[in-house]
Formats: structure tokens, sequence, C-alpha cells
């Protein structure tokens, strides 16, 4: 059971998306918040595997991503909002988010988005990953840093992390290197740790800063 915390301002906003995810049955709402404190003290006071995070909430949907990750690392934060500019994605990146969506999203990716975010996967929208590859081609940004920051892989590190920039998950990665999924998570273990990331999806970032992704 993959238990829930919806939080945003809008009330209907929240009935919307728990009517989504209350169909399936292996989702479970664990507390609403309809602003950032009250999403972090709900992380605190229930076990929360994913919470599902507005941006623009009173209180900055930001700031109780890193509340969120002090208190209760157990919880995986997902941004749902419909604020997909460069500055703002990055920003919730930074501050450890384990996923982006827009509020755009249909209900069959939003219900996959927690089931990936629960099981570690990275959860970014198509448009946002587009995005910031964009933002970062039109800023002219070198990758240098990435690069060295990635220098130290193992080839088959870099290729682990090269399909994790993508999207895919331990699975496809697993089928696509011809590795069992254990070997897959070691390998993505130690990614992070080499890479100083928080997260698979700031690994993902990192690839696509990288230029790993060709």
């Amino acid at each position: 059971m993959i238990r829930v915390l919806i939080a945003d301002d809008e009330t209907l906003m929240r009935a919307g998306i728990r009517l989504i995810l209350e169909n399936d049955d292996k989702i479970r709402i664990a507390a609403e918040a309809q602003n950032a404190p009250e999403a972090v003290e709900a992380c605190r006071a229930h076990l929360v595997d994913v919470a599902l995070l507005d941006i623009r909430m009173p209180g900055d949907g930001i700031a109780a991503v890193t509340e969120i990750a002090r208190h209760s690392p157990h919880t995986r934060t997902v941004m749902l909002t419909a604020f997909g500019d460069e500055t703002t994605v990055t920003n919730a990146l930074r501050a450890g988010a384990h996923g982006y969506l827009l509020k755009d999203t249909g209900p069959h990716a939003l219900i996959d988005a927690v089931h990936r975010a629960a099981a570690g996967e990275p959860v970014l929208a198509p448009q946002v990953t587009r995005q910031l590859l964009d933002f970062r081609t039109r800023s002219g940004h070198n990758g240098d840093t990435a690069a060295r920051r990635t220098a130290g892989l193992t080839p088959t590190e870099r290729d682990v992390l090269r399909l994790l920039g993508t999207g895919l998950s331990n699975t496809e990665i697993a089928a696509q290197l011809h590795l069992s999924n254990g070997t897959i998570k070691a390998h993505i273990s130690s990614i992070l740790t080499r890479t100083n990331c928080t997260n698979r999806v700031q690994a993902a970032v990192l690839a696509q800063e990288a230029g790993l992704l060709g």
C-alpha cells in the first residue's frame, strides 16, 4: 500500500487528485494539507510514502521539500504544479524533490508517477525534461562541472546513469544492459554516492548536464 499526502491550497484540486488516486487499490490517501507547514506536519504525523506538493501554496512548497527531507526522509516528494518554468523546476530539484509533474498530467500518468516515486524512480514530466535541456542550451551551459562529477564513474555506471537520465525504470535499465534489477540498484546507489546526488532525479539532471544523453 502506497500512502500519499496531497498538499494544495485549492480544495477542488485536492478533491480531484484524491478521486483519481482512489481508483487504484494500492494507493491510500494518508492525509491532506492546504499549506506548506501543514504538509510538513502531516509527513511527521503520518507514515507518508509519497507527498504531492503544490509549489505556490501558502508557506512555499519548495521550503516544504527541504523540511520533509529533514524530518521525514522516508517520504518522496513530488511537485504537482501548474508552474513549469526553468527556474522553479531547478529550485525544486535542488531542494531535493524526487519528481516534478504539471497539473495537466493525465489520471493514468499520475497514478503511474505515484507508483514510480514510491519505488524510488525519477518522475519528471516530459515537458519539464525538454525545458531543462532547452534552458541549458540557451544559457550556454557547458557541462564542465557535471563532467567532473561523473568522471570517476565506471563504464557500466555511466551507462546506467545515461539510461536513468532518459527516465527509465530499474527494470527497463536492467533489460537494456542485460543485468539483474539488484545489480542496477547497486550501481545507482554507487552513482549517487560518487556524484554527490541526493536522489535519482538529481542524478537524471546530472546526466543531462554532463552530456550523457547525446
